[in-house]
């Protein structure tokens, strides 16, 4: 009798790991911060206690793709000011890739490098009121918004809709902001209260803005 042969099947093991961990919630406020001040903080604050986010990251462009083009100090510089402004707060933080990577600043290149490298993390896209109005023309808006929830903030003069989903976030307005600060130090006047006593102490340092 012929002796029967038994085939055992194949059998494939596949190993999966699931990521159980709850997503971090993490704002992102961009600009150019020069200089950063109480309003840059408030705005930051605001939104985090509102929205409950883990954190915000202040993140300061390299070179602005603004059709207004600013013309900003050195960017150690403003990095440094950002740090006086924000290391004593455990909710704030700082994100320098679009200073490392150098170059001009697309937020369409930095949200797909930092949710490659962060996917743990649910990001939160802060803008002011005047740049919900220019949303159109940022480059691939369509798909940012996929990678992104943003969110909006007031301010006055305009006006609060988009044809882009938003959560807005009430904050009180103000009129503080980084050119009327430069104008005034130029002029000679005082920047108390309008920046951290920390950042003006630097200003005065390094001789920013007199000219």
């Amino acid at each position: 009798m012929e002796k029967q042969r038994v085939i055992t099947p194949e059998v494939q093991v596949f190993s999966k790991v699931e990521f159980d961990a709850p997503q971090k919630r993490v704002g992102i406020l961009g600009g150019t911060f020069n200089p950063p001040h109480f309003g840059h903080l408030m705005i930051a604050d605001q939104v985090q206690s509102q929205l409950g986010l883990d954190q915000v990251l202040f993140m300061p462009d390299n070179i602005p793709p603004h059709i207004d083009h600013k013309d900003a100090i050195d960017a150690r510089q403003r990095l440094k000011m950002l740090h006086l402004c924000v290391d004593d707060n455990p909710k704030f933080g700082i994100e320098d890739y679009e200073i490392k990577r150098g170059g001009v600043s697309y937020s369409i290149d930095t949200m797909k490098a930092l949710t490659q490298q962060h996917p743990e993390s649910q990001y939160y896209f802060i803008i002011g009121g005047d740049m919900v109005e220019y949303l159109p023309k940022w480059r691939e808006i369509d798909e940012l918004v996929k990678l992104v929830q943003f969110v909006g903030v007031g301010r006055p003069g305009f006006h609060k809709h988009s044809q882009y989903p938003l959560l807005w976030v009430d904050v009180p307005e103000t009129e503080i902001s980084s050119t009327l600060i430069r104008q005034k130090v130029k002029d000679g006047c005082s920047i108390k209260y309008l920046v951290p006593d920390a950042v003006e102490q630097y200003i005065n340092e390094e001789n920013l803005y007199r000219d």
